[in-house]
């Protein structure tokens, strides 16, 4: 697990496009931090923890990502 350092304006899916490489990985994120769960955008400065994952090879296709907030 490593750690990630909010940057002003930073919001879920932006983090596990930065984080992972792909949005699909949101879920993750949020599974992780669920103090912070209720946070939509993010002031700058907050520490979460971004969980290690297989993140496979390839043009990211695959199985429809669902929103857990859905």
């Amino acid at each position: 697990m490593t750690r990630y350092l909010c940057r002003a304006g930073d919001t879920w899916d932006l983090m596990a496009l930065k984080i992972y490489g792909d949005e699909r990985h949101t879920a993750t994120l949020l599974g992780a931090n669920p103090a912070m769960c209720g946070m939509t955008v993010f002031t700058g400065g907050e520490v979460i923890n971004a969980p290690d994952v297989d993140v496979p090879e390839g043009d990211g296709a695959g199985t429809p990502f669902k929103a857990p907030w859905k």
